[in-house]
């Protein structure tokens, strides 16, 4: 993706952000030279991977497939008390923008439509080779109560309302069209998106940038980079 493309996603998130009412910690709008400023205090922020990521999952196609997300709250698998023992995060999609299809060996997670147009998921089992089990219904948690969807069959989640992911659960999510942008919440264990994401599609967790402009906010997998 290119800086200018990232910059310009940045400032749609934090605009639909605010029209929803929500607000973010304040190192959410610092810069690289307060990032710098700030380096002895943010060690936890920068080893947990607080703040922005956006990604278009190597695809090169963001207005369909990729998403601005802000994590809030994370910890970090085998260390004890650093960060917090759970994670949260926003999502916030395009109207027509989704993740790929993908599952968590470690990490649970509520889905929740925060605010915004209607969420659009597909689940499937995996198989036990690790592939996607394109037959067999799949069960799954709706505002803690049980519902039953056929593998890959579409169904909106109304704002509002969460769906439980649990480990191993093939998963695909976005904004419906016709409905508008979305901001998704995601409350979960602890997150690493190093280690606990298995795609089905061939996608890359984070974005190659081509720097065509200055930075506007420094994403999450690049503070140390910018901080040495």
């Amino acid at each position: 993706m290119k800086r200018s493309e990232i910059n310009a996603a940045l400032k749609w998130a934090e605009g639909q952000i605010g029209q929803a009412g929500f607000s973010l910690p304040p190192f959410a709008r610092w810069d690289c030279a307060t990032w710098q400023k700030n380096r002895d205090l943010t060690q936890v922020i920068r080893e947990v991977m607080l703040g922005w990521d956006i990604t278009d999952f190597g695809m090169g196609d963001f207005a369909r497939v990729g998403a601005v997300l802000y994590t809030l709250r994370n910890g970090m698998v085998g260390r004890p008390g650093f960060g917090a023992p759970y994670a949260e995060k926003y999502i916030v999609l395009a109207e027509g923008q989704r993740l790929p299809c993908h599952y968590h060996a470690v990490k649970t997670e509520d889905i929740i439509n925060r605010h915004g147009g209607q969420m659009a998921m597909r689940l499937y089992n995996r198989k036990p080779d690790g592939g996607v089990d394109e037959n067999s219904d799949v069960t799954v948690y709706l505002d803690d109560m049980p519902r039953t969807v056929g593998a890959g069959e579409e169904f909106l989640v109304a704002p509002g309302s969460s769906v439980r992911l649990t480990p191993f659960m093939y998963h695909i999510f976005g904004a419906k069209e016709g409905y508008g942008p979305l901001i998704v919440g995601e409350v979960s264990s602890i997150n690493d998106d190093n280690t606990d994401n298995y795609f089905s599609e061939p996608v890359k967790r984070f974005a190659d940038i081509e720097e065509d402009e200055p930075i506007y906010r420094p994403l999450c997998g690049e503070y140390e980079a910018l901080l040495l």
